[in-house]
C-alpha cells in the first residue's frame, strides 16, 4: 500500500513538472514556434546500482508515461515532433543505490544534445525541458 502512494505522489509530481514546464516554455507573442519538424529522442542514464522507475516525456499536449523500469538506463524511441512544437520535456525518478547516486535526464534534437538535467542522491528525481 505504501509502494502505491509513494508511485501515485512521484508520478503526480511528474505529471506537474510537465505541465509547469510547458507553461513556462511558453513562445513570447513576436517569437514563432518551429517552424520545421524534428527527430527527438529522449535518454536517461543512472549511476552504477541505481534503479530507474518511472518516466514522463512528451512535447506540447503530447505526453506519454513509462512506468516499472529498471535498470540504469533507458532510451526512448525516435518521435518526430511536428513544425509548431512549442516544448519538449522529460522527467524521471529512480532510487539510488547511495547518497552520491546521480540520474541524467536527456533531451536529444536531430541527433544532438540539447538539454540536460541531473539529480543526485539516494532519491532522485531529474527533468529537463526546452522550448523550440
Amino acid at each position: 500500500m505504501k509502494n502505491i502512494k509513494i508511485k501515485t505522489f512521484v508520478l503526480s509530481f511528474f505529471a506537474l513538472v510537465l505541465f509547469t514546464g510547458l507553461m513556462s516554455c511558453k513562445k513570447d507573442e513576436g517569437e514563432s514556434p518551429s517552424k520545421s519538424s524534428h527527430k527527438v529522442v529522449f535518454k536517461l542514464e543512472a549511476s552504477a546500482g541505481s534503479n530507474l522507475s518511472t518516466v514522463v516525456y512528451g512535447y506540447d499536449s503530447q505526453i506519454t508515461t513509462a512506468t516499472s523500469l529498471s535498470g540504469t538506463t533507458w532510451t526512448s524511441q525516435e518521435i518526430t515532433v511536428p513544425a509548431g512544437t512549442i516544448s519538449i520535456n522529460i522527467a524521471a525518478s529512480a532510487t539510488g543505490a547511495n547518497a552520491n547516486s546521480t540520474l541524467k535526464a536527456q533531451i536529444y534534437v536531430d541527433g544532438e544534445l540539447k538539454r540536460e538535467g541531473t539529480s543526485s542522491g539516494a532519491i532522485l528525481s531529474a527533468s529537463a525541458s526546452l522550448g523550440l
